[in-house]
This record gives C-alpha cells, sequence and structure tokens, in this order.
C-alpha cells in the first residue's frame, strides 16, 4: 500500500472537499505546494506570537491546514483521477520542507521562554532531520521493495497532532509550563522510536524475501 491509511478519507466531508476541489480544476500538485505556504505562515505566526498571543490559534490553525493539504492532494489525485506525470514529486518534497517549516517554528516560539534546559533551535533541528529521515527510510525501503511503512509513534500525522494541542495549550493563563518546548522532547523521542521501527520492519521485510 503506497498512501497513508486515513480514516478521514472516507467520510463525507472529505470527499465533498475533494470533489468541490476536483471541479474548480485545482490540480493536486497546487495543494501540494499550498502545504508549503501555510507551512511557513505557522512559522511565522509562532515567531511574532509573543506580540500577540491570538497567533498562535492561527498557528495551530496552520498546522491542520498544512494537514488537509495532505489529504485533498492525494483525493484529488487518485479519487478525481487528477493525476500528472510529476504527482510522485510533489506528494513528496513539499511534504518534508512542511515538516521542517513547522519544526523550526516551534523552535523559534519556544526560544522566546527562558526556562529551557536544552537549546530550543537545536531541539528543533534534531527534531527536523528526523522527521526528514523517517520519510525517506519509508521511501528507501519501498525503493528495495518492501512496502511503505508508514507505522510508527511519532508519524506526520502525530507530530502535527501533538504540536496542535500544545500550541493551543500555551494559551491557557500562565501556568510555568511552556507546552511546545516539551512537545519539541516528546516528538524527538518518539521519532528516534519510529525511526528505529521502520528500519527493523525493513530488515525484517528483506530478510522474508532473501
Amino acid at each position: 500500500m503506497n498512501r497513508r491509511p486515513l480514516a478521514s478519507r472516507g467520510t463525507k466531508w472529505a470527499q465533498a472537499a475533494a470533489s468541490f476541489l476536483a471541479q474548480k480544476n485545482i490540480t493536486p500538485n497546487t495543494i501540494s505546494i499550498l502545504s508549503i505556504v501555510f507551512s511557513l505562515l505557522s512559522l511565522i505566526f509562532y515567531h511574532f506570537s509573543k506580540q500577540n498571543g491570538f497567533l498562535l490559534i492561527l498557528a495551530a490553525l496552520s498546522i491542520q491546514l498544512r494537514l488537509l493539504c495532505n489529504l485533498f492532494d492525494g483525493m484529488v489525485a487518485i479519487e478525481f483521477n487528477k493525476k500528472s506525470i510529476y504527482g510522485n514529486l510533489f506528494n513528496d518534497i513539499p511534504d518534508r520542507f512542511a515538516d521542517v517549516l513547522i519544526i523550526m517554528g516551534a523552535g523559534l516560539y519556544s526560544i522566546h521562554h527562558e526556562k529551557t534546559f536544552f537549546n530550543p533551535m537545536t531541539l528543533a533541528w534534531l527534531n527536523s532531520i528526523l522527521a526528514v529521515l523517517t520519510a525517506y527510510i519509508r521511501v528507501l525501503g519501498a525503493s528495495l521493495g518492501t512496502p511503505m511503512f508508514f507505522n510508527g509513534v511519532m508519524s506526520k500525522p502525530k507530530r502535527m497532532a501533538i504540536l496542535t494541542i500544545a500550541t493551543l495549550l500555551a494559551l491557557l493563563p500562565a501556568t510555568g509550563i511552556n507546552f511546545v518546548y516539551l512537545a519539541l522532547f516528546i516528538m524527538l523521542i518518539g521519532q528516534v522510536l519510529t525511526v528505529t521501527k521502520r528500519i527493523r520492519l525493513i530488515t525484517e521485510h528483506l530478510k522474508l524475501k532473501g
């Protein structure tokens, strides 16, 4: 299976939205590029949220809009037969930029807070590298003849979910907890486990084949 299994793909609202986009001749590649736009916006909102806490809501919203782009580009391409010869490139490459932009935005937000025992930007960079690595390992496995392994405790939807929740929790009145910074730590541990699991699954599959 070369598509991430998503329950939302079969919902009526998703089908209706994808159908609308297809009827308006909005191409899957355009939707994929929009995911980068929303991710860049999330970084900007994170960066300036110290001046205006409301921007955290916009940052969280931008993360979710990025995920909707990830949902709809595939649906418009497959379910509504709008595939292009460059579809696979547009499906994967913008995602890697989007991951990095959002995670680095979370790092920029965390750097505004004094109570950090590990440099927030270093933490964000490590998470960004691991986010790209999880996808690279999945695609590498597929190139070697294994299934596309989307498994792991910190796959893309889970990374975005934990950041969204942490960003909204950051709006709570002074709790003394930097939720976004904490989310980056949880993500780091989860991504190490995810990378390890995917490598193990690929190795086991290759062993069975060979």
